[in-house]
């Protein structure tokens, strides 16, 4: 799963790197949660990049309850094409969702511990989603998949990243093959992901500051993490 990730970059580099026509507007965050409106950039139906805030947590554009999206805040890549709440959205509504870093929990010794994640290569990169309309709410979920070697023993799913060559076909609305689409829900290469402890502060989401990305020391008695 993906439960929060960061977006702290500069605008006007979130502009240039996405394609878009102008810088977006967004508030920088070290702790984004699901039921946050977050950004979302997607392509309108002339074809052209626009980012827009979106609700974290899909609501089916077929639901009833709103709430439903307080389940749905990740899709499961496995069963995009299949999964009534998710199959629409994926061959028509597909997004990309900016991110400068994300966190998973690790279980160990009953406890959870947070760790953050991001390419090795990349300050800002993309997560991928799908999204929704529902009587005028936008919604987005995150696709998740299998873990990488980086993230196996953290977690036993990570969130899709989209490399920047693979934005245009990604984005693509004409493309609505299920099978060509689900070339890119994979794992990212585990050679070019960081991974790091972090402060369990960032389990809070009321704690949204700088310090929440920073690496936790690792004591003496504890030389191996994972």
């Amino acid at each position: 799963m993906c439960g929060r990730y960061a977006l702290h970059a500069n605008p006007e580099v979130v502009a240039l790197q996405f394609g878009l026509q102008e810088a977006p507007e967004f508030k920088a965050s070290y702790n984004v949660c699901p039921g946050n409106e977050i950004l979302v950039v997607r392509a309108d139906r002339e074809g052209r990049r626009v980012a827009r805030a979106h609700r974290w947590g899909l609501i089916p554009h077929w639901a009833k309850d709103p709430a439903i999206g307080n389940k749905l805040a990740n899709a499961r890549g496995e069963s995009l094409a299949e999964r009534p709440a998710f199959r629409d959205a994926f061959r028509q509504w597909r997004c990309l969702v900016p991110a400068s870093g994300f966190y998973e929990w690790q279980t160990r010794g009953g406890r959870k511990h947070p760790w953050y994640v991001r390419p090795l290569d990349a300050e800002l990169f993309a997560l991928a989603g799908i999204t929704a309309l529902w009587r005028g709410v936008r919604s987005v979920s995150l696709i998740t998949t299998e873990p990488n070697p980086v993230m196996r023993p953290i977690h036993d799913r990570m969130p899709v990243i989209v490399a920047p060559q693979d934005y245009a076909a990604w984005l693509d609305r004409a493309q609505r093959d299920a099978n060509e689409l689900m070339r890119f829900v994979r794992p990212y290469p585990a050679e070019r992901m960081s991974a790091y402890r972090v402060s369990p502060r960032v389990s809070k989401p009321e704690n949204d500051d700088a310090s929440l990305i920073a690496e936790v020391p690792k004591a003496p008695a504890q030389r191996e993490w994972l």
